[in-house]
């Protein structure tokens, strides 16, 4: 059975996954997986003349189809909500 490509193309990876943003959105996982990351940024803030995130909503995903909610939550800054998520990402892939 042949294995098809569902995207192609070069991604930044980070922890050996691939990690995409659009606008306001931050996906982390690998589809084939049965869970994955998505990131919202809510709001940004003016830091030093540069908008960066500020509210982050964090969801753990199924890779079902329907998109079933694992886990919920929301963080200040993305390098915290990053962080905690990929935390939940690994214990629902580890399960």
């Amino acid at each position: 059975m042949e294995e098809k490509t569902i995207l192609e193309g070069k991604y930044l990876m980070y922890k050996d996954k691939p990690l995409v943003r659009e606008r306001n959105v931050i996906v982390y996982g690998d589809m084939r997986d049965k869970y994955y990351l998505f990131l919202m940024i809510l709001t940004t803030k003016n830091d030093g003349g540069n908008e960066v995130p500020d509210r982050i909503l964090i969801q753990v995903l199924s890779t079902d189809g329907k998109q079933t909610i694992v886990k919920q939550g929301e963080k200040s800054g993305l390098y915290d909500a990053l962080d905690i998520g990929i935390i939940w990402l690994e214990r629902a892939l580890a399960e």
